[in-house]
């Protein structure tokens, strides 16, 4: 996943990981296992070498990734008197698509995939920070609508989203990245908040930001 948050600046956040040579020697440990298995035993001692290995190496990503929460968190809970984000369901969004045998699933390479890019945009570990450390200053607020809906005129279609990336008003023209269009929407206080109740149709005294 390219983008993990998208501020309503107009700043794209990423989520960093391991280094490229670090990546592919993670995928060639975790495909390791399937050769080194010995009949009779349940883990020779080069599996267990590997999987230390495994271990260690995604226990590097996640301290990266927490410390890089931890980062952003402290930057915009400093920078903003409110803070608008997205109320998601990590859990739902995460779901699996096996199905069952009555049942299958569809798409579930695709789901898998997109799952392991929702994790790993570690959204749930920055919306718990934030809340943290900035308390009753942050609001979480329904994502419907806001990545369809323009935000300079307010014509919401679902034809709006060219992509995942862009944002092309068919009505009025306007033009911009769709997580930042839909950021400034929750920002702006387009959407209703989900402790229930309009949101302010006016931002703070500074801008507020949505991480989406």
């Amino acid at each position: 996943m390219a983008v993990s948050a998208a501020l309503s600046t107009g700043d794209l956040l990423k989520c960093p990981g391991l280094r490229p040579g670090e990546r592919d020697r993670l995928r060639r440990l975790e495909r390791k296992p399937a050769r080194q298995r010995v009949r009779g035993r349940k883990t020779s001692n080069r599996l267990r070498r590997t999987y230390a290995a495994t271990a260690e190496l995604k226990a590097r990503e996640a301290d990266i990734r927490k410390d890089r929460a931890e980062q952003v968190s402290t930057s915009l809970a400093r920078r903003f008197n409110v803070i608008r984000i997205e109320d998601l369901s990590i859990r739902g969004m995460t779901r699996p698509a096996r199905g069952t045998i009555a049942g299958p699933g569809r798409n579930v390479r695709q789901k898998a995939g997109l799952n392991r890019g929702v994790l790993a945009a570690s959204w749930g570990q920055l919306a718990r920070r934030l809340e943290h450390k900035a308390g009753d200053h942050v609001q979480k607020v329904r994502a419907a609508y806001t990545s369809m809906t323009c935000n300079a005129r307010g014509h919401c279609e679902p034809g709006n989203r060219e992509s995942q990336a862009a944002f092309l008003c068919l009505r009025c023209g306007h033009r911009s990245h769709a997580d930042v269009n839909a950021a400034r929407n929750i920002a702006a206080g387009h959407a209703v908040t989900a402790r229930g109740g309009g949101a302010p149709a006016r931002p703070a005294s500074r801008e507020p930001l949505v991480a989406a």
